[in-house]
This record gives structure tokens, sequence and C-alpha cells, in this order.
């Protein structure tokens, strides 16, 4: 009977790597960098504008926030097909379900106070265009290989690959805004 087969392994049969671990650097000081960089520029931005420091604040939480999870409208519906986890599908359920509660309690505001309810003016119903462009935008997500808030945090994280994606989605982005009035027919 060999040692293997009884349980025991020989210290022969363990191979160790002869590349020696790097160490990982102490990020604490760029970070402090980066914080302090973006605490001034939310203050001068405040002196400018206050809404402008909290819109910027706002946004970098957002952007952490982002960051950290993960959060891919795209990995929502591909992960569970091909990694099995679930993780950023049941993100997306909770933001969901989070902002539609949001959304009714603005709504219902409104209509309380006999408003228009608002955002109504944008309702549309489905047509052909809708299945178009529903179609064509998710082609473009399979290609870029992510949504905008996945492309974006995906650029923040340094990968490269997305910037050619990021880049077209600026472009897109001011082209739609620019003929605004023409996508509304």
């Amino acid at each position: 009977m060999s040692d293997a087969s009884s349980g025991n392994v020989s210290s022969g049969s363990i191979r160790r790597s002869s590349r020696t671990r790097k160490k990982k650097k102490n990020m604490t000081p760029i970070g402090m960098a980066v914080g302090a960089v973006i605490l001034i520029i939310g203050i001068l931005l405040s002196l400018k504008e206050p809404k402008l420091a909290l819109f910027w604040f706002t946004g970098m939480a957002f952007g952490f926030i982002l960051q950290r999870s993960r959060f891919c409208f795209t990995a929502s519906m591909r992960d569970p097909m091909l990694t099995g986890s679930t993780s950023v599908t049941r993100a997306v359920l909770i933001a969901f379900a989070l902002t539609s509660i949001g959304f009714w309690a603005i709504k219902y505001g409104a209509v309380q106070q006999g408003l228009p309810i608002p955002g109504m003016s944008y309702v549309v119903p489905v047509s052909f265009s809708t299945i178009i462009g529903a179609f064509l935008f998710g082609i473009g997500m399979v290609i870029a290989g992510g949504c905008a808030s996945g492309t974006l945090m995906r650029v923040g994280e340094g990968f490269t690959m997305q910037i050619l994606s990021l880049f077209f989605f600026i472009v897109g982005s001011l082209w739609g805004a620019h003929d605004f009035g023409w996508w509304k027919l």
C-alpha cells in the first residue's frame, strides 16, 4: 500500500514554488492623497456653487459603492447562467425594489397635492422602435462587455479594454443629447 493511498504524504511529494512572493505595497498614503484631492475639489466646487459640491460628493459615493459592489446590470443577467452566482442579480432586484418604493412615494406625494405626476410626459407606448432599440442596446452591451455602470466601474478599476467602450458611450450620449428632439418623434 502506497503512502498516498494510506493518507500519508511524504514530504518529497509536496513541492513549493521557488518564486518568492512580492510584498504588497502599502496603499494608505495613496488613498489618503486621493481622499484629500477629492475633498479639496469638493471644497472648491462649494465655493462656486454649493449644489456642485453635493453633486460631486454624491457622485463619488455612488462610484465607490458601484466599484465595491461590482454592480453591473449585464452581470446580473449573465452570471447566473455562466457562473451560477446570483449575488449581483439579488443586488439589482433590491435596487429595483428600493427605487420603486422611492418613485411611488414621489408620485403619491404629487397626486396627494393635486399636481401632475412627475415623469409621465416621457412614458410612451411600446412600439416597433422600442423593440429595435432594445435589441441594439443588448448587442451593444454584449460587445462592450457590460452596461454603462459596469463600464464606468471597470474603467475606474483600471481595465484599459473598457476605455474604448467608454469613448463610444460618451460619443453616443453626446450625439443622443444633441439630437434629442429628433429622438422624441
